[in-house]
């Protein structure tokens, strides 16, 4: 059995005997994912970074104000208050890095070039801040 395709209008392959178009991915290859699915994957992992970053930020800022209140002095107070302030910064940036993973798996280099740029001004911002970092 011998399979042709109708190479003028980009049609899949079509099997003589049965006269079946097949689908993507039954010949071993991973069906190509549209646009608009990538994108919504994209979405989903975004998402779900920011909110992962956001829960995990008010939850160590809750447990640190509560500490705070118990026992004013406290080490683990002070330490829970400032990972849950790091935290709260470092979302936005663990957003572009995973960004930039979607769209290096998208193949989407102009978008991967952008996002890059983003993220070096993020990171210089940060090494700015704390080279610079003087009282006045």
């Amino acid at each position: 059995m011998s399979e042709t395709s109708d190479v003028t209008r980009g049609s899949p392959p079509v099997s003589e005997a049965s006269g079946n178009r097949r689908s993507p991915g039954e010949d071993g290859q991973p069906p190509d994912r549209t646009a608009e699915e990538a994108s919504a994957q994209l979405e989903r992992i975004v998402g779900t970074v920011l909110r992962v970053g956001v829960i995990a930020s008010t939850v160590c800022l809750a447990v640190g104000l509560g500490l705070s209140f118990v026992d004013a002095t406290g080490p683990v107070a002070s330490l829970l208050l400032s990972v849950g302030v790091l935290v709260l910064l470092a979302t936005p940036i663990a957003r572009v890095v995973a960004s930039i993973a979607g769209y290096v798996a998208e193949r989407d280099w102009l978008f991967v070039t952008l996002t890059t740029i983003v993220l070096l001004e993020l990171m210089a911002s940060v090494v700015a801040a704390l080279l610079f970092n003087r009282r006045l």
